[in-house]
């Protein structure tokens, strides 16, 4: 008996390897096609987060994109929402007094004009200046019994320095100077400019440099005491950016509360920098963006930057529109500032912000449970549970921020001078005088002190001591 098909099965058989044939190549096609999309796919993933670095970078922080076709009219939109109209308040002190009579006659067509009514206008303008040029005639002796050189000094004087170096600034350019560069971010050839067209004060950019040095080596004293306020205060808030010291990565922290801005220029970006100005043992309340080296911090309470978190939601939603979590969660992250909201204007009690505190954290633990398999998404779920401590601190003490606002504003001068200044200081004293005037300065605007109240006496001190007028704690 044979063993060979008969033709009806030969056919079959041909017709199934033939088919097989056909999915092994449609599966070759369909994994070159996945593989072709998955490197597409990376490639745009790369170009967005690129895209958001560059919206992030604050090398350009004002960046919008390109313009659009019609962009709408800027200010504010005319109706209801548009709010109080402001006005230029009334001058109260009066220096000159103008009479400004009609014309003869009418400029259209000539004729004779009546006097009906007399109405008032002012004009607030900078008064002419020039340089204020003292000259001190110091007495120069020697001690009798140690034979000591000794010479007298006078309270406007802010240096030794005869000979070579006898002809100076004075204390209110020097002042002048620093809130320009440190607080404004002017340069010092901008700054030299202005002195000699605005104030006929002629002076070179290096003398600026120079004076700011030995203003921030008078201020020492004060620096260290701010840092003192900062380590004894009740709640702090850090935050760190990018900054070159003689073109090397180094970082500029800023540490603030309320009353106190602390800046530091330090080679790092971890525990041991922040430990530092802070202290290791700090025991107040710490608000962060949920950078790692924070939590390190073991004896402080933490909360969160609620903003961060709102933000990356946002980033989500967006990627993967057809995912539920990222939503969830910040409808509960919103729900949370509202009920802070509430407290504060008084529609909310502290029992009834503890009771949505609860409700809130069972809603956000049980989305925590949930699983997904987007990495991304999972990556943020992850840190919102090692956040978890972190998160609703502000609705058990509502006096506590639950965004970095104060530190993000704190570092929005300093990225314009780092603009400026071509990235950071070219020296390691630079960077020691940028820090220790821009606290000065920072502080001093934070509590409503005039910066020449305060910067002046410590520019005339015979030596470095700390500012009286901050009120130091």
């Amino acid at each position: 008996m044979s063993d060979r098909p008969e033709p009806p099965a030969r056919d079959l058989i041909k017709q199934q390897a033939e088919e097989i044939a056909r999915l092994r190549a449609e599966l070759e096609r369909a994994e070159r096609d996945r593989d072709r999309l998955q490197r597409e796919n990376e490639r745009l993933r790369k170009q967005l987060d690129a895209a958001r670095r560059a919206g992030f970078r604050q090398a350009a922080p004002f960046s919008k994109g390109a313009p659009v076709s019609r962009p709408r009219r800027p200010g504010r939109k005319p109706g209801r929402p548009y709010g109080r109209q402001g006005r230029r308040a009334v001058p109260p002190v009066i220096d000159e007094t103008f009479a400004v009579p009609l014309p003869g006659t009418c400029p259209e067509c000539g004729a004779a004009v009546a006097d009906t009514h007399v109405t008032v206008q002012y004009q607030e303008d900078l008064p002419p200046t020039r340089p204020r040029v003292r000259r001190f005639d110091i007495h120069v002796g020697r001690c009798r019994g140690c034979g000591r050189r000794v010479q007298g000094r006078h309270p406007l004087q802010t240096s030794d320095a005869l000979g070579a170096a006898a002809v100076q600034i004075g204390p209110d350019a020097v002042a002048l100077s620093a809130v320009l560069n440190k607080q404004l971010g002017l340069s010092f050839g901008k700054i030299a400019t202005l002195f000699a067209e605005r104030f006929g004060l002629r002076v070179a950019p290096s003398a600026i440099v120079r004076a700011l040095h030995r203003a921030a080596a008078k201020a020492l004293p004060t620096y260290a005491a701010l840092v003192q306020t900062v380590r004894d205060s009740p709640m702090v808030v850090p935050d760190e950016t990018g900054w070159r010291v003689r073109a090397q990565l180094w970082w500029l922290w800023v540490f603030v509360t309320p009353a106190t801005t602390v800046y530091a220029i330090l080679p790092g970006r971890g525990f041991e920098e922040a430990a530092s100005l802070l202290g290791a043992s700090f025991a107040g309340i710490l608000v962060h963006d949920g950078w790692a080296p924070y939590r390190r911090f073991t004896e402080a309470a933490h909360q969160t930057c609620l903003n961060h978190l709102l933000e990356r939601c946002r980033e989500l939603c967006t990627d993967y529109p057809r995912a539920r979590l990222p939503g969830q969660v910040q409808d509960v992250l919103q729900h949370a500032l509202a009920v802070r909201d509430r407290h504060a204007a008084g529609g909310i009690s502290t029992h009834g912000v503890a009771v949505a505190r609860g409700r809130l954290a069972n809603r956000l633990s049980a989305m925590l449970e949930q699983r997904t398999t987007v990495v991304d998404i999972a990556r943020f779920m992850r840190h919102l549970d090692r956040e978890w401590d972190a998160l609703f601190t502000f609705l058990f003490d509502t006096s506590i921020d639950a965004t970095t606002w104060r530190a993000e504003q704190a570092l929005r001068g300093a990225v314009i001078t780092r603009k400026v200044c071509g990235g950071g200081n070219r020296t390691t004293r630079g960077a020691v005088t940028q820090q220790v005037l821009a606290s000065v300065l920072r502080t001093t605007r934070q509590r409503g002190l005039d910066t020449h109240s305060v910067l002046t006496p410590l520019l005339c001190a015979p030596t470095p001591m700390a500012s009286p007028a901050l009120q130091l704690n």
